[in-house]
């Protein structure tokens, strides 16, 4: 049976400070939580009922032993999941200072295992069959993750007609020495892509462009079929390639912890793509799963059900 989502990129533990608004020197106690941006958008998928696995490495250490467990019990399916021997799992450490500051620290040193994988080693059958797939910039930084990405990409694109492909631009400027040596990689990646997702700093790293109706209208002209521009306290706009539109406002929510938010839209951003709802209705879905998660302190533990969803989306706020 084919998977309703398959999402391919990185994956490490996240150590959340239990203690908020108190700088990391300072902090005492810290919770581990599964991370990485297409692990979550995997998770948060599943807790919606889908059918979910991801492409990734570990470090073939404790920690990765504990990314399986924690994959496992999520629902989300481990198979693709390899170690990598040598290196690492990565661990990323955050601050937490509501409402809208949250510093990321990447330990991934001396290279994560993501960015490990090969194409030799693609199930490149299950990536064509997907009903949808979910790669993420991250993935572009370094070989032979890049070359696998594109791959990956490539293939399912040539496959023949398939349901969506979406590009997170996923932009995280650490693991890049220039800007200007992504934006190549990052237009070949939309090449064969059907549905481009960034908030935007991401936008412009792919575009060049900023302002939102723009960015949106440039990244539809690389040939995806939908482009969704994340605006923060501005809400979502999605453009398609067919003149739709749909320009939501956020739901109002007491921010606690902004990470993972953009994971939880990605989520219901594919359960809304698979469902075949109308843009309107995916975008003001994804944007109450994103409200819930910013309302608790971790990631992939926090991404909501479809209950939380709805009720949220009832109440017209998080509460």
């Amino acid at each position: 049976m084919a998977y309703d989502v398959i999402t391919m990129g990185r994956i490490g533990v996240d150590l959340y400070p239990l203690q908020t608004g108190v700088p990391l020197k300072d902090v005492t106690s810290f919770g581990k939580f599964l991370g990485g941006s297409a692990t979550n958008v995997a998770v948060a998928a599943a807790r919606l009922g889908r059918r979910t696995a991801v492409i990734t490495r570990t470090g073939d250490d404790p920690f990765g032993a504990y990314l399986h467990e924690a994959l496992r019990g999520f629902g989300v399916d481990d198979r693709w999941v390899t170690p990598v021997a040598g290196l690492p799992t990565p661990v990323t450490f955050c601050e937490v200072f509501p409402p809208d500051d949250f510093p990321l620290y990447f330990y991934r040193q001396p290279k994560a295992p993501d960015l490990e994988i090969d194409a030799r080693d693609l199930d490149l059958g299950a990536v064509a069959g997907a009903r949808l797939f979910w790669v993420t910039g991250t993935g572009l930084c370094d070989e032979p993750s890049r070359t696998a990405t594109l791959a990956a990409l490539a293939h399912r694109a040539g496959a023949g007609p398939a349901g969506p492909t979406v590009f997170d631009l996923d932009w995280r400027p650490v693991f890049w020495a220039d800007p200007e040596a992504a934006r190549p990689f990052y237009r070949e990646a939309l090449r064969h892509a059907t549905v481009a997702v960034g908030n935007l700093d991401e936008v412009e790293i792919a575009t060049g462009v900023r302002e939102p109706h723009a960015a949106a209208r440039a990244l539809l002209d690389t040939g995806v079929a939908l482009a969704v521009v994340k605006q923060g306290p501005k809400g979502v706009l999605a453009l398609d390639a067919h003149g739709g539109s749909a320009e939501v406002p956020p739901l109002p929510v007491d921010v606690l912890n902004g990470l993972g938010a953009g994971d939880a839209f990605g989520g219901s951003l594919c359960h809304g793509l698979l469902a075949g709802w109308d843009l309107e209705r995916t975008m003001r879905y994804a944007n109450a799963a994103g409200a819930l998660v910013a309302s608790r302190l971790e990631c992939s533990s926090a991404m909501p059900t479809a209950e939380e969803v709805e009720a949220a989306l009832s109440a017209g706020a998080v509460r």
